[in-house]
């Protein structure tokens, strides 16, 4: 069993791909301005210096660092060891990844084990894995004629979307849905879930058995 009680006050890192537009790191760092998650997002990584959510992280006073993984194209544990550096100079103790869109160095997932959380705009283990984010998702699920679609937290592991769940919302699929309206839907159930689940970790109330998310009571 592991126990993910952190040590107060919990201190986050928010990862973002260049194109993010921000809107779950948004959620995250009013949930913590207003004391509804009792932490603060202390870091903001970035792998482009133009990414729209290092500008919202800048205007709420987080630190922010641009850290370009085509800089180390070729060297793998160079990269994790700048990005565990950040973490490690601002006492990170959970990483979220916010619109990040590269699989994480294995160096960094075995350092910060079940304290990496994702959000996906699907119900996992269902349309995960390479190549499925952003509007790509939602065709998918389109595709499939399936009823239901929705968003998933997770713990993030050495694969793609495939760590344990923490917590789901199911969101109907409408029959004259496109990608952009089932996005539309879900992104605020994105941000409620998001936030719920990382309120839960602050507060100490996770713990994976056996690759299942419990919760304790408060």
């Amino acid at each position: 069993m592991i126990d993910s009680t952190p040590v107060a006050p919990l201190q986050i890192a928010c990862l973002v791909s260049g194109p993010s537009r921000g809107s779950n790191l948004k959620a995250l760092i009013d949930a913590c301005s207003s004391g509804e998650i009792p932490a603060q997002v202390a870091l903001v990584i970035g792998t482009r210096a133009d990414a729209p959510a290092l500008e919202i992280a800048r205007a709420a006073g987080a630190h922010t660092s641009v850290i370009s993984p085509r800089k180390y194209a070729s060297d793998e544990a160079a990269y994790a060891e700048t990005i565990l550096s950040r973490l490690r100079r601002h006492d990170i103790g959970l990483i979220c990844l916010t619109g990040f869109l590269r699989q994480l160095p294995v160096a960094i997932v075995a350092a910060f084990t079940n304290r990496i959380m994702n959000v996906h705009p699907a119900l996992l283990p269902l349309f995960g894995g390479r190549g499925m984010y952003g509007e790509n998702v939602h065709q998918a699920v389109l595709d499939s004629g399936m009823k239901v679609s929705g968003c998933t937290v997770h713990f993030v592991d050495e694969q793609y979307d495939a760590g344990p769940i923490i917590a789901q919302v199911a969101v109907p699929v409408q029959d004259n849905d496109t990608p952009a309206s089932l996005s539309a839907r879900i992104l605020p159930e994105e941000h409620d879930v998001y936030v719920r689940a990382v309120k839960l970790f602050a507060e100490g109330r996770l713990c994976v058995k056996n690759r299942r998310v419990m919760v304790w009571p408060p």
